[in-house]
């Protein structure tokens, strides 16, 4: 069986991961590692410009470090009034990186002086493959949205209590688990990601 790295240390994206990954897959066909089981992996910086640089950065160095084929992702939230922005910068664009009450709550008093119909916004998500070989894969992912001015919903993580996606009335933190998969940016990526992964690992 196959052993492939998921190089994030965030247990909540690891789950979304592992839930899209296994149902794309198959159950039992590769075993998913996570870096809980390199107690010593030291974080690597993100010092890309785009959601893909970053990706394949996590990617190739959690492939160096651990020798097995790695995916890695990277994404985050373009708001339309912000000029794409927080982007690269969602998950520490208030200053701590992972907090994300206070990255929400900065969005949305950034937001407060912009009129509704301007909170158009979208998810962003770059997935990529890096196996040992050299080989390199990378896919991207997108949820057209808008945000709402107060949080709705407990799944989901991040900038899901204030997204609605297209074509939807609920936010993504009020959708369940598969529902999200369905329509999201991770969603999405990864199920592009997965068909590359089925290729190269089964």
């Amino acid at each position: 069986m196959s052993r492939l790295l998921l190089a994030t240390a965030n247990a909540k994206k690891l789950v979304e991961l592992q839930r899209v990954l296994d149902g794309q897959l198959g159950s039992g066909r590769i075993e998913l590692v996570s870096l809980a089981e390199f107690p010593d992996y030291a974080d690597v910086p993100e010092t890309g410009l785009t959601f893909g640089e970053n990706a394949l950065i996590k990617a190739r160095e959690g492939c160096r470090r651990t020798g097995l084929p790695t995916v890695a992702d990277d994404s985050g939230l373009a708001v339309d009034a912000l000029n794409g922005m927080p982007g690269v910068f969602s998950a520490r664009w208030s200053g701590r990186h992972g907090d994300d009450q206070a990255n929400l709550e900065l969005v949305l008093a950034q937001l407060a002086d912009v009129p509704d119909e301007h909170l158009g916004a979208a998810f962003v998500c770059a997935a990529t493959l890096v196996l040992p070989g050299g080989r390199e894969h990378l896919v991207d992912g997108r949820q057209q949205g808008r945000l709402i001015r107060s949080p709705r919903g407990t799944n989901g993580f991040g900038y899901d209590p204030i997204f609605v996606g297209e074509g939807q009335d609920r936010t993504n933190a009020e959708l369940t688990p598969a529902e999200k998969d369905q329509i999201s940016h991770r969603g999405r990526a990864l199920r592009a990601l997965g068909k590359v992964i089925a290729k190269e690992l089964t």
